[in-house]
């Protein structure tokens, strides 16, 4: 008589497989660049480039008479 339910056991996905994604320092993938991340680092690079001629002028202003 066939039975209605295998014994055998049902194999199932590891749990190493469903991991979230591993950061890019250990080795992860790389993700394309998004553009608002491009934006902010150029705004970032003139502002430090205001300061320092901002600093350069008044180092200078200081100096002459």
């Amino acid at each position: 008589m066939p039975r209605a339910l295998s014994s055998r056991r049902v194999p199932r996905p590891h749990p190493a497989l469903r991991r979230p994604p591993r950061h890019r320092a250990h080795g992860g993938r790389l993700r394309p660049t998004r553009s608002s991340d491009l934006v902010l680092a150029l705004l970032g690079v003139a502002l430090l480039g205001a300061l320092a001629l901002l600093a350069a002028f008044a180092l200078a202003a200081g100096t002459t008479p």
